[in-house]
């Protein structure tokens, strides 16, 4: 891993807006600067941007909770990033996601035990990541399962933790070690 390119700037180091991007995402659901907010810090306007998408999809969006989570450790897995790996881990148990679906996950396979939900999440990604777009049998079935609306949820969902991954796999930011939760292996 590459070491922390860009560690937690003192409030004396920040600039006004910056110090303004910190403050208001210290007052909503997050309560505090931390993982990816703290190389965002770098571009305020960009932070307080993406952390109001972040609070819809993380706090707001009607797509189910499990499939939020499922979705957001897919992608991490994707970019074997470590971070959001740790962070969304207890989240997906916590929303019901089974130990041997989230082994099978972490070691880069298709996961076995997958529930209906989280199988369609998985592959839904799988395709769009892989041919930039979905089939009309995958977007059929995301809608009857989630709606119009949760289709574009769960896109959210994906370009999000993309662009999140990215950050902090350029940042070099390190992963919160999780009770339980093995380090990402590299894919193959």
């Amino acid at each position: 891993m590459i070491a922390d390119r860009m560690p937690m700037l003192s409030r004396e180091q920040m600039n006004e807006a910056q110090r303004a991007a910190a403050d208001e995402l210290i007052a909503g659901p997050r309560k505090a600067v931390f993982g990816p907010f703290i190389p965002l810090l770098r571009s305020p306007g960009l932070l307080a941007t993406m952390q109001k998408v972040g609070e819809y999809l993380r706090f707001h969006s009607p797509l189910p909770r499990r499939a939020a989570e499922f979705a957001t450790l897919v992608v991490s897995r994707q970019w074997t990033q470590h971070f959001e790996w740790h962070v969304h881990l207890p989240l997906a148990r916590q929303a019901g996601t089974a130990a041997e679906t989230l082994d099978d996950l972490r070691a880069g396979r298709r996961p076995r035990g997958m529930s209906d939900e989280e199988g369609l999440v998985h592959d839904f990604i799988v395709e769009l990541t892989a041919n930039k777009g979905v089939s009309d049998a995958t977007y059929a079935a995301a809608v009857e399962r989630f709606g119009e609306a949760g289709v574009m949820d769960l896109v959210g969902v994906i370009g999000y933790f993309t662009a999140i991954s990215m950050v902090l796999n350029v940042a070099g930011t390190p992963g919160a070690p999780t009770a339980g939760a093995a380090p990402l292996p590299p894919l193959p």
